[in-house]
């Protein structure tokens, strides 16, 4: 006898079944088939995503989880050192609704910090922003801004001073490439260099990267025996390839502050691992992704120090780098 369903059972059962398709769409959120969250990020710098830095900054992002055009969108807006269009790439990032701008150099952070108040920024760069009114202290910055300095500049071109007399201790004048219109602190401590190491220094200024050849043909005019180029936006690393290829025309023994300088045929260069810094950056956003406020995240300063020389360069030069300078060296090129 085939078993009767009363109207009750039929209800019982239906609600029942009821109950479990709702259960099954009150899964968790996270339980639940859906689209990866896209983080926006702004990128003010002159660092190319192929140059060493923007490599450093891109893979360890990706140990952190993060991968372009999948959770990751990055907004570019490359300085190539042109600073007369800072204050149109930081407007235009600012209108864009992004997690975090990340910024280097101190006149980029300086642009970016006044075109938005709300959105967070990390730094890369700079020796002291404290001073420069971008954080309250480097323990508790306190407001939008965070990041890591590239450590007192101020020292490290000093020591460049006296890495490169003593590397040629014959020059008796030194050139300092720099760029018109940038202020620096470093010329008190310079000068007071040049005169323990009895060397007189010959400023040379360019605004463009077309008044580079009128540059180092002063500098050859003035006698100069060696230059020292400093850490403008103008000289960032893609472009530094034209200034060892010049400084080896006009046959000038150079220091300077990348890396990327001495692969491209530059003598020398001594300063802070900037990859490293950028990887570390990474770690910054990361966190500030993940809910972590700016003011909370202490400033850090750097803790590795590169010393590149290039033994093709000095040969081609005639020079033989000193056993007190080999001792130093970090990191030899072929």
């Amino acid at each position: 006898m085939t078993p009767q369903i009363t109207r009750r059972q039929f209800m019982v059962g239906a609600s029942v079944l009821g109950g479990t398709l709702l259960a099954g769409c009150s899964l968790p959120f996270s339980q639940q088939s859906q689209p990866a969250r896209m983080y926006r990020l702004g990128w003010l710098a002159s660092s190319e995503p192929g140059s060493a830095n923007g490599q450093a900054f891109l893979q360890m992002m990706g140990e952190l989880g993060y991968a372009e055009g999948q959770n990751l969108a990055i907004e570019w807006r490359l300085t190539e050192g042109r600073t007369e269009s800072l204050p149109q790439f930081a407007a235009e990032l600012a209108r864009l609704p992004l997690d975090v701008i990340i910024t280097a150099t101190p006149p980029v952070t300086a642009v970016a910090k006044d075109a938005t108040s709300t959105i967070p920024i990390v730094f890369i760069g700079g020796s002291d922003p404290v001073e420069q009114g971008f954080v309250v202290s480097l323990a508790r910055p306190g407001g939008t801004l965070t990041g890591l300095t590239s450590g007192p500049i101020s020292v490290q071109s000093e020591k460049q001073l006296e890495l490169l007399k003593e590397t040629v201790p014959s020059a008796s004048h030194i050139a300092i490439l720099s760029q018109q219109g940038i202020t620096h602190t470093l010329w008190p401590g310079l000068h007071y260099a040049a005169g323990v190491l009895g060397v007189e220094l010959m400023p040379l200024e360019v605004q463009h990267l077309g008044d580079l050849v009128g540059a180092f043909e002063a500098a050859v005019r003035q006698r100069a025996d060696a230059l020292l180029v400093l850490p403008e936006p103008l000289f960032a690393a893609r472009r530094a390839p034209q200034l060892p290829e010049l400084a080896a025309a006009y046959r000038l023994p150079s220091m300077y502050w990348q890396r990327d300088a001495v692969e491209a045929g530059g003598l020398m260069s001594y300063g802070t691992n900037l990859p490293a810094l950028w990887r570390r950056a990474a770690y910054y956003v990361d966190r500030i992704l993940k809910g972590t406020k700016p003011a909370d995240l202490p400033v850090e300063q750097p803790m590795t120090f590169d010393f590149v020389v290039n033994l093709k360069t000095a040969r081609e030069l005639g020079i033989t780098f000193p056993r007190e300078i080999l001792l130093q060296v970090t990191e030899v090129i072929e």
